[in-house]
């Protein structure tokens, strides 16, 4: 897992629609990085938005993911991601996992675990 800043805040866990994700910019020890934010019920998780099948961002529009039955879909290549996880289950990169990123929350803020 990336190492990041401490206590930098990415957002409310409000900002973060329930079964749904947001991006936000984040600076992580390898640099500036765009950051997948997923939620389901209080359980947030997130991930580098680069899909490991070809570097591409996981969006379909800036801060738009699809989302069904728990599956994150890169809009690129339809390659499917575990939420729980980001295990690559359906797609060209199967196997394959998305970069996770730990967080932790606190008074309803979302940080960057440092």
């Amino acid at each position: 897992m990336d190492a990041a800043t401490p206590d930098q805040a990415l957002c409310r866990l409000d900002d973060i629609p329930n079964g749904g994700a947001i991006a936000v910019d984040a600076v992580l020890r390898d640099g500036e990085e765009n950051v997948i934010v997923l939620r389901r019920d209080d359980a947030v998780r997130a991930y580098l938005n680069i899909c490991p099948h070809a570097g591409r961002r996981l969006d379909w529009a800036p801060g738009r993911f699809l989302i069904k039955d728990n599956l994150l879909i890169c809009a690129a290549h339809g390659a499917s991601f575990n939420e729980s996880d980001g295990l690559c289950v359906g797609g060209p990169c199967r196997g394959d996992h998305l970069r996770a990123v730990a967080l932790r929350i606190d008074d309803g803020e979302v940080y960057l675990e440092g």
